[in-house]
């Protein structure tokens, strides 16, 4: 029996089928409805790969019941802005695909999924000063809905079924190859754009921030998290913070002119997103790292040095 990732050959999801591969995992199969499958290319060998809907019953069931995995990562998903572009399409993938892995992971029998949500679960009318574990969640997209409900969908699985389900919500996540519109993708696109020597102008203010993860970390967590004995998981849908302290955007800039001097960084504010990169609160996730023992590896220093070795190395993945 080995694992699951849905998604696999997304940005997180690929990320976390190198590092199951690097723990010597020997039977992975990334489940992707996407055929480009670059970011894995030089892995293929040593995986399954099966393209397939998450918002069709039958792509699922069999995936599952062809490969019996222990545990399913389930991370595929339209994301923001796709989603809100097209919401039955979002409802498909997001919603209606949740329950499908998880009514698949009933019947047959996986022992464990694990599900990536956000803090895009969270509105912009958060009432308390920090957003922690009990904040109250009243997302505005279609995303954060779709993630609202995976995480309740799969509390109900585990007090109903006892499936061993516990989720993510992510900050925002940087890293070489991001490719989606989203409130984090500046800070991806500013190294990744500067190292290409192109420039790059930032629609938001620099004393503006955001919280960032490194997507290594990301894939990090779901494994952590997995392995957490379940005598330890209290809250089931945990909270996870950027890299403290969050750096302003012009911390960052000035981080990337340091390792790329010839960037050519800009700063032209759009009004509406600088009101909302202002209306962020600060977030706690002290129940990951008290329950699960959760800390990122990566800090901004070496988190720019590693995507930046990415790029420079490994430019097949990702350019």
């Amino acid at each position: 029996m080995g694992v699951m990732v849905t998604g696999g050959t997304g940005f997180i999801g690929a990320a976390l089928v190198r590092l199951l591969l690097e723990r010597d995992e020997k039977d992975v199969l990334a489940f992707h409805r996407n055929p480009a499958k670059k970011t894995l290319d030089d892995v293929a060998h040593r995986i399954a790969l099966v393209q397939g809907d998450l918002g069709i019953f039958s792509h699922v069931l069999e995936a599952v019941k062809n490969y019996r995995p222990r545990i399913i990562y389930h991370l595929g998903a339209m994301l923001t802005i796709p989603a809100d572009a097209d919401p039955p399409a979002a409802f498909q993938t997001n919603v209606a695909g949740t329950f499908h892995i998880l009514e698949a992971a009933r019947l047959f029998h996986v022992e464990q999924v694990l599900f990536a949500s956000s803090i895009g679960s969270y509105g912009l009318d958060v009432q308390s000063e920090v957003i922690d574990d009990f904040t109250v969640q009243r997302p505005l997209s279609m995303y954060g809905v779709s993630k609202v409900f995976g995480e309740n969908l799969g509390r109900y699985y585990k007090l109903r079924y006892g499936l061993d389900f516990r989720s993510l919500r992510y900050p925002g996540i940087i890293g070489p190859g991001f490719r989606t519109p989203s409130l984090a993708q500046y800070a991806s696109l500013l190294i990744e754009e500067s190292f290409k020597g192109r420039p790059y102008t930032l629609q938001m203010a620099p004393d503006a921030k955001f919280p960032l993860l490194y997507f290594k970390d990301a894939a990090l967590a779901m494994i952590k998290l997995a392995q957490a004995p379940e005598s330890h998981i209290k809250m089931v849908n945990y909270l996870l913070n950027g890299v403290e302290p969050i750096k302003t955007a012009q911390e960052l800039v000035d981080m990337v002119k340091t390792r790329l001097p010839e960037a050519r960084l800009t700063f032209e504010p759009d009004p509406g997103l600088t009101q909302i990169y202002y209306g962020m609160r600060p977030f706690d996730d002290r129940c990951a790292r008290e329950e699960w023992g959760w800390e990122p590896e990566y800090n901004h220093e070496r988190l720019m040095e590693d995507f930046i070795h990415e790029l420079r190395h490994h430019p097949e993945r990702y350019l």
